[in-house]
């Protein structure tokens, strides 16, 4: 509007089944409504007819760089506040009325803020008529004796006229006369004081051109959009607008007097128009009784007091006419009963409800549900224009959203091209509405971009003009005398011609002296118009050859002309290729750009989602350092600590084999200084415990048990109870021992007798005992009671400490010894087979220590056995 834009637009394209391609912009004009007080500030500024300017008022924010922010709009005509009603009316709705008579459709509204002057400008004041009642006072003014009777038009339920003769016209009008309380014709009706001022206007208008062979008959209706429901204002139900009708629910309170208005549904008729259904269409024949109908449904309409208006609308209102039009019969005296060469045109005057802000108006319940519809249905109103504009300027197919709002939908065919549409802009100056005059300027300047295409010329019928004032006598125009009486009148006058007396000789000698003049005067009268009929001939003739002379001229500057618009039309059409050319790479390059954007935003948020995740990396790693820090010093501690246990094992494993190998070679030394003559003698173990002390520094794990000699008398057995008798026991005997047949077998009460030695068993008992048999060295099996106590370990296992040793052997009393060559020693516990054939044989059992040699003077369960001080 204000500013030119940086894309060309695109050419619109043509609505299918119009014959021509030529399109209007909605028409928008704007009137500034005078301020309240002369002292009051002022935020818009008429700058010409066509601009004004709006000053942000003291108070407001001020814009990014700290200066007031103004701003023009333009429109096609700006009325500023001293412009009356008829010249908006001359300028704005006399084309739209025009257009009407010659059935061409028009759709004019309002549109502003509360308090604008919305309703004063389509309505008026006393006084002050405004655009409603001076279109009807136009519309009769052009059409006046050229109406229909009454009831030869009637209406139907469908968006149509339906036509009838004469006769039935008559009789309907007498049957409506005959009905009771029949209405008082139009002519003989007073007009009502309330409103007689409004439609006395002093300027005589009236359209140009009408159609004089043909009947006209107009048809008004009147309807409101209320919350977004349609009510029919004519519609003949009791209602009474003073008394409250409606709860806060705004529901009908129930009451036998009162019938609540129904709404009306919309529907779309055979032409794809879009209609009321069940509407009230009254006919009118007079200025008067159209606007008498109006006051009537206008009376009825909602409106409200709020905090910015005394009596603010709250609804839409629509005030239809319709004007239908059909031609005379080929002898001028009759309608033609041809229903197909009716013509139907309709104006329609919308006075839409003010936007309004709620913080404002301070409305509440009701007012506030009715400020929210109102708002909304203004929304849809601005989204349709703007969908309009984006096709239309693109070349986009974007559904328009007509059906959102039910004033959109009532009005879809007028943006589709069925007629005019123009819009005054009101907007008050004061300060206080500066937002919401804004906004108004700115879906003026997206609806002024709309383009409507135009409605297409209706079909002559083909009937012979002026059919009309064929039949009837016509005088004189303007009682001017003929050229014939004229000249009659310039003769002398003529005698009496009667002859009273047979001897009366001067009457005839009259008559014929007067005669003669006459015949003279006439022969004079005659060469006079020869002469001036020559002359004219004379001039008529001059006047042709200029006139040819001139034809010829103007020809040949014609053939210029032509010759000249003819390469004007060829660089018209050169520069259109040229300017298709570039917008097609002005299109291009928008997409491409568009693209690039598209590709930089996507690569940009590609970098901060990288550099996102780089960080998130960064911590984490930073975070998995300091974990696998901690995890390697503990894992260090706890390595050290595991070397220095297993290092303290290995040193007594080693001090163990080291003993154990001393033994065997105590064992050896004996076995070697043994003389063969004399029975072998086994060295006292004291001795060797001595010897062992002296030479190593790791005292044995368990003290050394002593055997008696066997040179020496035989001893008693006797058994010994155990100090800890009431301590449950782990009897450990090893599946691979042998049934022994000696007279003394170890038992040991509330013992628990395992093969194999387990945690469970470990668990429940306090001391443990290991049966171990072995050969000794006299070949007989020597079973020996390993005994120690448990103890629960840190680690939440068990480890035996091996406390005692006690001995059971078998011998034989003549104290021989049994020697075998040849046969097989029984099985070991370990499965290994001995012989007993020489001092080698036995001296390697000595050293590997076959019989139970693994298990070594200390065993060892789960845990180290505890070392005992020497």
């Amino acid at each position: 509007m204000k500013s030119a834009r940086a894309k060309t637009p695109r050419k619109p394209t043509v609505k299918k089944g119009s014959q021509t391609n030529l399109k209007d912009p909605v028409g928008v004009y704007c009137r500034v409504r005078p301020l309240g007080f002369p002292d009051q500030e002022c935020c818009i500024e008429v700058i010409n007819n066509t601009t004004v300017q709006l000053h942000t008022p003291e108070g407001y924010r001020l814009n990014r760089n700290g200066d007031y922010k103004e701003t023009q709009y333009s429109f096609k005509q700006v009325f500023g506040t001293h412009t009356t009603q008829k010249e908006l009316f001359d300028v704005v709705a006399n084309p739209l009325v025009n257009d009407l008579i010659h059935g061409k459709n028009g759709l004019l509204f309002t549109y502003g803020v509360t308090g604008s002057g919305k309703t004063h400008t389509m309505t008026g004041s006393p006084g002050e008529g405004g655009l409603l009642p001076r279109c009807l006072d136009m519309i009769f003014n052009s059409i006046g004796s050229f109406q229909a009777k009454r009831y030869v038009f009637k209406s139907n339920d469908r968006n149509s006229m339906d036509i009838q003769c004469e006769v039935d016209a008559l009789l309907e009008r007498q049957k409506r006369e005959a009905m009771p309380n029949p209405k008082t014709s139009s002519s003989k009706r007073q007009v009502d004081p309330e409103f007689a001022d409004m439609i006395t206007v002093q300027e005589f208008c009236k359209a140009e051109e009408v159609d004089e062979d043909s009947v006209y008959g107009v048809f008004v209706s009147y309807i409101e959009i209320y919350n977004n429901y349609i009510y029919d204002l004519l519609e003949e139900v009791p209602f009474d607008p003073i008394k409250p009708k409606w709860n806060s629910c705004s529901t009908p309170m129930r009451n036998t007097d009162f019938v609540p208005p129904q709404s009306k549904l919309l529907r779309e008729d055979k032409n794809h128009n879009m209609y009321v259904a069940g509407c009230t269409e009254v006919e009118v024949k007079s200025t008067e009784e159209a606007f008498e109908v109006f006051w009537r449904g206008q009376k009825k309409r909602r409106i409200a007091n709020t905090h910015l208006n005394r009596e603010s609308s709250r609804s839409h209102s629509v005030f239809n006419i319709k004007l239908v039009q059909a031609p005379l019969d080929a002898d001028g005296d009759n309608v033609l009963q041809e229903k197909e060469q009716i013509t139907i045109s309709q104006l329609s005057l919308v006075d839409l409800a003010g936007s309004e802000r709620t913080n404002r108006t301070r409305a509440e319940g009701s007012r506030l549900r009715e400020a929210g519809n109102i708002n909304q249905s203004l929304m849809t109103l601005r989204t349709c224009m703007d969908v309009l504009r984006e096709n239309q300027m693109y070349g986009t197919n974007k559904m328009v959203p007509y059906r959102d709002s039910k004033l959109t939908h009532l009005f879809k065919n007028y943006f589709d091209g069925e007629g005019k549409v123009r819009m005054i802009v009101c907007v008050n100056p004061k300060a206080e509405d500066y937002e919401e005059n804004l906004q108004v300027m700115r879906f003026a300047e997206v609806t002024q971009e709309v383009e409507v295409a135009r409605p297409v010329d209706k079909a002559i019928c083909g009937l012979t003009p002026g059919r009309r004032y064929r039949n009837q006598p016509r005088g004189p125009v303007g009682n001017e005398p003929l050229v014939t009486d004229v000249v009659l009148q310039s003769f002398p006058p003529l005698p009496s011609c009667e002859i009273l007396d047979i001897n009366d000789e001067q009457t005839l000698p009259r008559l014929i002296e007067a005669l003669e003049k006459r015949h003279h005067l006439r022969q004079m009268m005659i060469d006079e118009f020869n002469k001036q009929s020559n002359a004219f001939k004379a001039l008529l003739q001059e006047f042709d050859n200029a006139v040819l002379s001139k034809e010829n001229h103007m020809q040949g500057k014609l053939n210029e002309k032509e010759k000249m618009i003819s390469g004007q039309k060829l660089e018209i059409e050169r520069l259109e290729k040229k300017n298709k050319t570039l917008e097609y790479k002005i299109e291009i390059l928008e997409k491409t750009t568009t693209i690039y954007e598209e590709d930089k935003r996507n690569l940009q948020q590609e970098l901060e989602t990288q550099n996102q995740k780089l960080q998130r990396q960064f911590s984490d790693k930073r975070r998995l350092e300091a974990r696998l820090q901690g995890m390697v010093t503990e894992t260090t501690m706890k390595w050290e600590k595991e070397c220095e246990r297993r290092v303290a094992a290995k040193q007594l494993e080693m001090q163990n084999k080291l003993w154990v190998k001393d033994e065997k070679l105590k064992q050896l030394k004996a076995i070697v200084t043994e003389p063969k003559t004399e029975k072998p003698e086994r060295p006292s173990r004291e001795r060797d415990r001595e010897k062992v002390t002296q030479r190593s520094v790791s005292p044995s794990p368990v003290p050394l048990l002593f055997q008696p000699d066997q040179n020496a008398p035989p001893i008693r057995l006797r058994h010994r109870r155990s100090r800890s008798a009431g301590d449950r026991w782990v009897d450990h005997k090893p599946a691979s021992n042998m049934q022994t047949e000696t007279v003394m077998q170890p038992h040991v009460p509330h013992a628990i007798t395992v093969s194999v030695a387990n945690e469970k068993a470990l668990a429940k008992c306090e001391k443990y005992m290991l049966t171990h048999q072995e050969l000794a060295s006299d070949g007989e099996i020597e079973t020996k009671l390993i005994k120690g106590d448990i103890y629960k370990t840190r680690g939440g296992g068990q480890s035996v400490q091996f406390t005692d040793i006690e001995t059971l052997k078998q011998e034989s009393p003549n104290g021989s010894r049994k020697r075998r060559s040849s046969t097989v020693a029984p099985a070991q516990p370990d499965g290994a087979e001995s012989e007993w054939t020489d001092v080698e044989t036995r001296c390697s059992v000595a050293v590997e220590m076959r019989a139970g040699s693994q298990l070594g003077p200390g065993y060892q369960h789960h845990a180290q056995p505890k070392r005992k001080k020497p």
